[in-house]
């Protein structure tokens, strides 16, 4: 059950507001994209947010309820992502994506998780087609989406979607694969 109730705690940062001596509160990947655009500047970073290692504890600490606030600080970051992008996420028209990534106080290659193009659904597909001109991409991105989402958040291993991806594929003759749109390592 999540916590409707306001917080002073700050748990949400734009990339703008740190630095590399957060690392603890904002974890290794979070301090580090905030340098990043501390020296580049936000012009040259994709905006972003990162929502706290102190976030993270007190929703595990609270038996994974979220804490106080947060909620309302991450639709206010994500107002002014959305603001700063000049659209929104889910918009059919055009929409905004996002990549989720987790993080930690220290670097633990290969154990942290991602969801890329968070944004996309059966509308939002259709608007990202148009808006690149290029169907394939925009319906990759979407499958590329609903794997990780669903091997991530809800824990549905990979093998089995391909599997479907497969059975599909074969149903229909076609000679298109996931792995056929991954980038490949010169020879």
């Amino acid at each position: 059950m999540a916590s409707t109730t306001t917080s002073s705690t700050k748990l949400v940062y734009d990339f703008a507001e740190g630095s590399r001596d957060m690392r603890a509160l904002l974890g290794g990947k979070g301090a580090n994209v905030a340098e990043m655009t501390r020296l580049l500047g936000a012009d040259l970073v994709p905006a972003g947010f990162t929502i706290t290692t102190e976030a993270c504890v007190a929703y595990m600490r609270a038996d994974r309820t979220p804490p106080a606030g947060l909620a309302e600080q991450v639709d206010a970051a994500l107002a002014a992502l959305e603001e700063r992008a000049g659209k929104r996420l889910g918009d059919p028209a055009d929409p905004l994506l996002v990549s989720v990534r987790s993080g930690a106080r220290d670097s633990m290659p290969g154990m942290m998780d991602t969801v890329l193009n968070l944004g996309l659904n059966d509308e939002s597909v259709q608007g990202l087609a148009r808006a690149t001109g290029n169907d394939r991409f925009a319906w990759d991105s979407y499958r590329r989406f609903v794997q990780m989402f669903s091997n991530v958040v809800r824990g549905v291993p990979g093998e089995r979607l391909e599997e479907e991806i497969a059975a599909v594929k074969a149903e229909r003759g076609s000679g298109w694969t996931p792995s056929s749109t991954r980038a490949r390592s010169p020879s």
